[in-house]
């Protein structure tokens, strides 16, 4: 049987998402719902749905790091990742956004015959799974892939994105230093700090990585795992694992770096 877990805040649209699901889909069964990211987050990893609805506003973590959430701790040996349909009242160039990904969504006030369609293409991909021989591991790639361009198209502004960043001011003990970012080897999330490593030193800057992002220039430094950025011609070498991620050593540093499950399209040539 199909299972669905919707994750939603607000009781009474969950309730009204639930009955109009329950109209478009009725052999769907639909598991306990999730009123915040970190419980759809426990919820779907522990019910193992074929679907998740997810509000992209919560409490918590948001739709966005909640799907992120479920793709990197998605256990091995557990199957495809659930789908993932994003419910939202994002306004026209946020949906437009969504569209250009390829991501399944729905606006609220959800629309029956939008609801309709929507579940008719999910039927329609679980039943090309079910049919298909060997793992599923594409999918789950395909699934990653596709956060993974929601993410970025959902963080970039627009007219107003600030000028990328050129030097960082980094502390190192009680002192300031200025590091120009081409120096950079990798980001790495530090609590409300960040960690910046070069080929000689580390530092921290007093930014959240979230808030650090939308400053470096998206084609040079790739985001690798939730906590991690890399300049991409800094990277040496990258080998798969058994379980789908993928470990990178860098030039001019010891360390090896983990690119998550869900950022592990950026690595499909391998």
């Amino acid at each position: 049987m199909t299972t669905a877990l919707i994750a939603e805040d607000e009781p009474l649209l969950a309730r009204a998402l639930r009955a109009e699901l329950a109209r478009a889909w009725p052999e769907l069964q639909l598991l306990e719902p999730a009123v915040d990211g970190d419980d759809a987050v426990e919820r779907a990893l522990s019910g193992r749905p074929d679907v998740v609805f997810l509000d992209i506003r919560m409490p918590g973590r948001t739709g966005l790091e909640a799907a992120e959430a479920i793709v990197e701790e998605w256990p091995d040996g557990a199957g495809a990742l659930p789908l993932i349909v994003f419910v939202t009242a994002y306004d026209q160039y946020a949906l437009q956004a969504f569209e250009r990904a390829a991501v399944d969504y729905l606006q609220k006030p959800v629309q029956p015959a939008r609801l309709a369609a929507c579940c008719a293409r999910l039927r329609d991909t679980l039943a090309l799974r079910a049919a298909a021989s060997g793992p599923a591991a594409p999918a789950v790639v395909d699934d990653a892939l596709l956060l993974g361009r929601l993410r970025t198209l959902l963080a970039t502004p627009g007219d107003g994105r600030p000028a990328p960043l050129a030097i960082l001011q980094a502390s190192i003990g009680t002192t300031l230093h200025m590091i120009p970012v081409d120096e950079v080897l990798y980001f790495e999330a530090a609590d409300k700090y960040v960690r910046v490593i070069t080929a000689e030193r580390e530092a921290l800057i007093r930014m959240s990585l979230r808030e650090l992002l939308p400053r470096l220039q998206a084609e040079r430094f790739w985001q690798i795992h939730r906590g991690t950025v890399v300049r991409a011609d800094a990277i040496a070498t990258a080998t798969r694992d058994d379980s789908g991620k993928v470990l990178l050593t860098l030039r001019q540093r010891p360390e090896r770096l983990v690119a998550s499950r869900l950022y592990a399209h950026l690595f499909r040539g391998m």
